[in-house]
């Protein structure tokens, strides 16, 4: 039977209880509570052996961003989406979350291998694996590749570090809570050290381990770190550690441009030479090991309490996603992604347009409607062909073929071609 009252063992081989005394806030994108993940195959080579999930909004945006987020030791893919409350706010916001989850024929109490060194060098082992992963979700759902993010919790932290080191050029920003920084270990034995004992090491050396890692000279990720004062599974001199790492990468000062404290929690933050805020960290007074929870609206509510969901009245997944401006309300063309379950949908709802269409029903001239979908020319009478054709093509989809009527004439709509290009584009036909 195992100690779990060790570290060393609630670390890296997991705590069987994960699950338990958990309590929900926020608005669940399902009547049930859970989330619904999508397993991906077919990412990649995979040398990790890993698993993939995907949380798909039921309304994607047209340019949407992808956050990576990994759990930590004990936890799956849905523990940590159910905790930290990641697809709660895709479903609000129209981006895609994946979730890469450990085996146990890997790793007894799926730990990432953040201390391997087969996993941790960029295009081999796991960080190949995870890499394949964001390639996949990016050409599958239309991502945008400047809004791809990566976070993690504990092992999923310091496997963020792994991630943003050796594919710098993929993240445009990672969040590492209770983690460690790259390179602090390269054995288990080495992991423990770093894990437990205060290490001494200077930044140069430090960042030295991240521009070694790839070829990649710059732009950098911005970085946010979060760790708890009392945390016991891993020192929180770690997170000064992940810090100044970056801090060297990115060529700031030991200084912060600015500091403040709210609730006993402090919160640095270092601005770039534009001005921009390139690095953060938030050091979370009394917290022990685990994400940072807010379960009440003031505090930006998210996710459910649980083993390692802590409420300390600041929700991280709330703050890092509009630190990485994924909180912006959807005001463009949204449509249901093929890779979900929910049939052919498609949804205008943005109200500006939604008034366009009705002053247009009441014999108000309406070229602004028609410049909103890619039309071309002043007729001001919306040409009804023409607007499903270029909804069609503006979603990535097969234009219906009408009959009877050129496109950009004023015909009678024609179902059947609709049904038919709708059917293909869901792959229920054949051309």
């Amino acid at each position: 039977m195992t100690d779990t009252s060790n570290p060393l063992s609630r670390l890296l081989i997991g705590r069987p209880d994960l699950s338990d005394r958990w309590s929900a806030v926020g608005t669940s994108p399902n009547a049930s509570g859970t989330a619904i993940l999508q397993e991906q195959h077919g990412f990649g080579r995979n040398p990790g052996n890993l698993l993939m999930h995907a949380y798909v909004p039921t309304r994607l945006a047209r340019s949407p961003a992808l956050v990576v987020a990994m759990h930590g030791c004990g936890q799956n893919a849905h523990d940590y989406d159910k905790g930290s409350g990641w697809s709660a706010l895709a479903e609000r916001f129209g981006f895609i979350v994946a979730y890469p989850e450990q085996q146990s024929s890997n790793n007894p109490r799926t730990c990432f291998s953040w201390f391997n060194p087969d996993d941790i060098a960029r295009n081999q082992g796991e960080a190949l694996s995870i890499r394949e992963m964001a390639e996949h979700a990016i050409v599958k759902f239309g991502i945008d590749r400047s809004r791809v993010f990566v976070t993690g919790l504990s092992a999923g932290g310091a496997m963020t570090s792994v991630m943003l080191a050796t594919y710098p050029e993929v993240f445009a920003g990672g969040a590492i809570i209770a983690g460690l920084p790259f390179g602090a270990a390269h054995s288990v034995h080495e992991a423990l050290n770093a894990m437990f004992t205060d290490q001494a090491v200077a930044a140069p050396v430090l960042g030295d381990r991240v521009r070694t890692a790839s070829e990649h000279r710059g732009p950098w990720p911005k970085i946010s770190v979060w760790h708890g004062t009392a945390d016991t599974i891993v020192k929180p001199s770690n997170a000064e550690h992940s810090v100044n790492q970056w801090i060297d990468v990115h060529g700031l000062t030991s200084e912060p441009s600015r500091s403040d404290r709210s609730g006993g929690h402090v919160h640095r933050i270092w601005n770039g030479g534009d001005g921009c805020v390139v690095l953060e960290s938030f050091t979370l007074q009394g917290m022990p090991h685990g994400v940072p929870l807010g379960l009440t609206a003031g505090a930006g509510s998210c996710g459910a309490a649980g083993q390692y969901f802590l409420d300390v009245g600041l929700c991280s997944t709330s703050h890092i996603a509009a630190a990485w401006g994924l909180d912006q309300e959807r005001d463009d063309t949204q449509y249901s992604p093929s890779g979900r379950d929910t049939g052919l949908e498609y949804t205008r709802s943005d109200d500006r347009v939604a008034a366009m269409t009705a002053g247009h029903a009441a014999g108000k001239a309406g070229p602004t409607a028609a410049t909103a979908l890619g039309m071309r020319g002043s007729d001001p009478l919306l040409e009804t062909n023409s607007v499903i054709a270029a909804a069609f093509k503006a979603a990535g989809l097969p234009v219906p073929m009408f009959t009877g009527h050129s496109i950009g004439t004023r015909g009678r709509i024609q179902a059947q071609a609709i049904i038919d290009a709708a059917l293909l584009a869901a792959g229920l036909k054949r051309k």
